[in-house]
């Protein structure tokens, strides 16, 4: 009787150590179309019996993504090819699809390598996929570079979120630590400073944030990506409370980072935001004293004069900063208003009047050509100042300056 019941156990045993595929993955590896397969395995998931056989599963989506992949790769390099030697035949190139290939396979790649890396019943990990997922899926996660570059060309800021994003998102996750990524070092920064402003734009706050971070450690990217992050900062400030610790946080890093501009610049405007006048003027004159020749603090400077209407210190503020940049539209518009208002306020003094209009004429006209399409600064009405009284109402220079305002 032992002996009977022993070698039923084996045959137990034995069916289950050599059990196949079950029916619901016998199902998704049947399958040859991607998005049936898809479906089905989400669908399914739960009636996977292990992660083996999730794994299986996932690998099979892997594939075929992979075989749209090198389909329409192969096509694309054909007819480069023909291009090349002018035989002319090219055949149709699937864009839209390589792209949805290429994400498809780095999401599916992910998914099937978190359950290869999962044990075993007996606790065991044997990675069946991770090998040849890794060898393949560099090619493909690369191509979102290009993915998100005509979806951003088409103006479709949803498609530059998921190809950029999902790229950076995998720039540094376990699955590709062994893959050498120094060839990206020349755009990894440009792309995520780039995503970080899609994701701003679409108000995924968060995720521009993460995105400036990585654009940050790109020399030709951080000043940019610092001012999108400081911008983002102070957009998200929704009580004094809010503002006042930001402030404290900028001041931090400030102190650590003296020479950041764009730190400099965004606790001004929360000073200003504040009205809070002797904290600027404090900032700006230390900074001043600091470096004579920055030109933001002394347009800073000049600013802060002018609301106050104090028009002789903020002229003489905006001249130095125009003797150290003069390519700013914005600084020039504002010394031309500056002028024109100290102008209008002298009296019985034609001619001094008159040469203070001409003086400020010469920096809105340097305004103007800089920015000639006003996408900066409104030039038009203190130019047209000027011309009304240093030509003549019906001067052809009044009455275009006329029109712009209309």
């Amino acid at each position: 009787m032992k002996k009977i019941i022993l070698a039923g156990l084996l045959m137990i045993t034995s069916s289950a150590a050599f059990a196949g595929d079950s029916d619901a993955l016998k199902a998704i590896l049947k399958l040859k179309n991607y998005t049936e397969a898809s479906s089905l395995l989400k669908s399914s998931l739960s009636a996977l019996a292990t992660p083996a056989e999730k794994a299986k599963a996932y690998n099979h989506l892997v594939d075929l993504a992979m075989d749209k992949f090198n389909k329409e790769q192969a096509i694309q390099a054909a007819n480069m090819a023909a291009e090349q030697l002018k035989q002319g035949n090219t055949e149709p190139y699937d864009t839209v699809g390589f792209y949805e290939a290429s994400y498809n396979a780095l999401m599916d790649a992910i998914e099937c390598d978190k359950y290869d890396n999962m044990p075993d019943a007996k606790g065991k990990v044997k990675a069946k996929f991770h090998d040849n997922n890794v060898q393949r899926i560099p090619n493909a996660r690369i191509q979102l570079v290009n993915a998100g570059q005509a979806a951003a060309s088409q103006n479709k800021p949803q498609d530059v979120l998921k190809y950029w994003g999902t790229f950076l998102d995998t720039e540094d996750i376990p699955f590709l630590s062994s893959v050498d990524k120094s060839n990206e070092a020349g755009y990894l920064g440009q792309v995520a400073y780039f995503t970080a402003l899609y994701a701003n734009q679409e108000k995924q706050y968060d995720r521009a944030l993460k995105y400036c971070e990585i654009a940050m450690k790109d020399p030709e990217q951080a000043k940019e990506a610092l001012a999108l992050k400081f911008s983002i900062g102070q957009m998200n400030l929704k009580t004094k409370q809010d503002t006042l610790n930001y402030i404290n946080e900028l001041k931090d890093f400030y102190a650590k980072n003296p020479d950041s501009e764009e730190a400099f610049g965004t606790l001004c405007n929360l000073y200003n935001g504040m009205n809070a006048k002797d904290e600027i003027m404090a900032l700006v004159n230390d900074k001043i004293a600091k470096n004579p020749n920055n030109h933001t603090a002394w347009a800073l400077k000049g600013q802060s004069e002018m609301n106050d209407q104090n028009y002789d210190a903020a002229i003489t503020s905006f001249k130095k900063a125009c003797e150290i940049d003069d390519t700013n539209p914005v600084v020039l518009t504002y010394l031309g208003f500056c002028m024109n208002n100290k102008a209008a306020s002298i009296e019985n003094d034609i001619p001094a009047q008159k040469a203070l209009y001409k003086e400020s004429l010469h920096y809105l006209e340097r305004a103007k050509d800089i920015d000639p399409d006003r996408m900066k600064a409104n030039w038009a009405y203190p130019l047209y100042q000027c011309y009304y009284v240093c030509y003549s109402a019906n001067d052809p220079r009044t009455l275009e300056m006329e029109k712009l305002l209309k």
